[in-house]
C-alpha cells in the first residue's frame, strides 16, 4: 500500500471511530435511565464479544506473557476506563470530565515519546493548545462555569492516563497478530474485570430492552461503538501511529454537542 492511501485509509478509520464515539454519549445517556454505568459497560463487552467470536470464530492460544499484556489492555482501555469516567461524573460536572479527558492525545504523546519511536514535536504542542481551546469552548457551550472538585477531576484525569496508556500498549502489540482476535481477547478482559463492577445495584433485568429505543443503543454501543469501532481504532494505529489517531479524539466533544442538539434538542451556543 502506498503511503498516501496508507494515511488516507488510517484517517478514515480514525474519523468513523470518532463519530460513532460522539454519538454513544447520547445512546449511554438515555440507557441511564434504566441501567447503572456499570451495567451498561458490561453488556456492551457481551455482545461485542460474541459479535467478534461470530466474526472470527477462532481461538487465540498466547504465551502467558502476552495474555498479561492483554489482560492489561483490558483494564486501561475497557474496564478502568469507563469505571473512573463514569464514576468521575458522580463528583464533578460534566464540562470538567469532557475536558480532562480531552487530554489524553497529549498524554499519549508525552508517554509514545518514552516508549516508542514517536518522539514529541513541538508542532505536537501547538496543536494541542489550538485543539483543547477548541474542545473549552465546546463543552461550555457558551456557560463558562468551572467548578473545581478535586475527587472527580482526578477520577476524570486517571481516565485520561488509562485510555493513553491503553493506546500506548496497543501499538506495541505484535504486528502479526490479528486485529480483529486482539479486539476481542481485549474486549473478554474488559468483560472479565467489569463483572466485579456491575454486580452491585440489586436485581438485573433485561425488561427494559424489550421498548425499540433501548434495545437499538445497546446494540449500538456494543456492536458498532465497542466491536467494530475499538478493531478500526487498532488499524488506524498500525497505519497512522498511535499520536496522529489519538489526536482525532479532540473531535468527539464537536461530534457529542452536535448529536445532542439534534436528538435531545440541546441548545449549541454561538460559542460552541
Amino acid at each position: 500500500m502506498n503511503p498516501s492511501r496508507k494515511t488516507t485509509l488510517g484517517y478514515l478509520f480514525a474519523l468513523f471511530t470518532v463519530l460513532v464515539w460522539g454519538a454513544t454519549f447520547i445512546a449511554s445517556k438515555q440507557l441511564l435511565v434504566f441501567y447503572t454505568p456499570a451495567r451498561i459497560m458490561l453488556m456492551r463487552f457481551v455482545l461485542a464479544y460474541i459479535a467478534l467470536w461470530i466474526i472470527r470464530p477462532r481461538p487465540l492460544l498466547l504465551p502467558w506473557k502476552t495474555e498479561l499484556r492483554f489482560a492489561a489492555l483490558g483494564i486501561a482501555g475497557c474496564s478502568i476506563y469507563f469505571l473512573t469516567e463514569n464514576t468521575a461524573l458522580l463528583h464533578t460536572t460534566a464540562a470538567n470530565v469532557s475536558i480532562i479527558v480531552s487530554a489524553a492525545p497529549i498524554l499519549t504523546a508525552v508517554i509514545a515519546h518514552f516508549a516508542t519511536d514517536e518522539k514529541l514535536h513541538r508542532n505536537t504542542l501547538w496543536g494541542f493548545l489550538v485543539a483543547f481551546s477548541g474542545v473549552v469552548l465546546v463543552v461550555f457551550n457558551g456557560a463558562f462555569v468551572l467548578r473545581v472538585s478535586p475527587k472527580g477531576d482526578i477520577l476524570a484525569l486517571l481516565s485520561a492516563c488509562c485510555w493513553a496508556t491503553y493506546s500506548v500498549m496497543l501499538r506495541k502489540m505484535p504486528p502479526e497478530l490479528d486485529p480483529i482476535l486482539v479486539t476481542r481477547r481485549t474486549m473478554l478482559w474488559g468483560l472479565i474485570t467489569a463483572v466485579p463492577m456491575a454486580i452491585p445495584g440489586g436485581a438485573f433485568s433485561l425488561a427494559p430492552l424489550s421498548g425499540p429505543l433501548p434495545l437499538f443503543n445497546i446494540l449500538f454501543l456494543g456492536l458498532i461503538g465497542s466491536a467494530l469501532c475499538y478493531v478500526l481504532w487498532g488499524k488506524a494505529f498500525t497505519l497512522l501511529g498511535v499520536v496522529s489517531t489519538n489526536n482525532c479524539l479532540y473531535l468527539i466533544p464537536f461530534v457529542t454537542i452536535v448529536m445532542a442538539g439534534l436528538t435531545l434538542k440541546e441548545p449549541i451556543s454561538p460559542a460552541a
